[in-house]
């Protein structure tokens, strides 16, 4: 059974930082996109980072450019969210989730209708 588990959340103040775990279980996802998603309460879920190892290639929404870092570490098959200089706005549930394809898909990488797995989340909240 494929399963996502995410982990690293946690509570912080501004300015402050957090590392995202992404560890699949059931398979390899060593050629997938791996994507973090957030939702704050009352918003819809937005696409936060992408990685495509193949073409490596990483992906970012513009509020965490020069903040966030996706990464990954193919011995532990895992995948990163290093979040930097964080703000209050950053406040929400974290979701990562794998795509069998490349992450860009019509000229967009945050399609989450290409994402086949979903974690259950890791909330992140961030204080002024």
């Amino acid at each position: 059974q494929v399963q996502l588990v995410e982990s690293g959340g946690g509570s912080v103040q501004a300015g402050g930082s957090l590392r995202l775990s992404c560890a699949p279980s059931g398979y390899t996802y060593s050629t997938n996109c791996m994507g973090w998603f957030r939702q704050a309460p009352g918003k819809e879920r937005e696409g936060v980072a992408a990685i495509y190892p193949a073409a490596r290639a990483t992906y970012y929404t513009d509020s965490v450019k020069g903040r966030f870092t996706i990464s990954r570490d193919n011995a532990k098959n895992t995948v990163y969210l290093q979040m930097n200089s964080l703000k209050p706005e950053d406040t929400a549930m974290y979701y990562c989730a794998d795509s069998p394809q490349h992450c860009w898909v019509g000229g967009s990488w945050s399609k989450q209708e290409i994402y086949n797995y979903w974690g259950q989340g890791t909330q992140v909240t961030v204080s002024s």
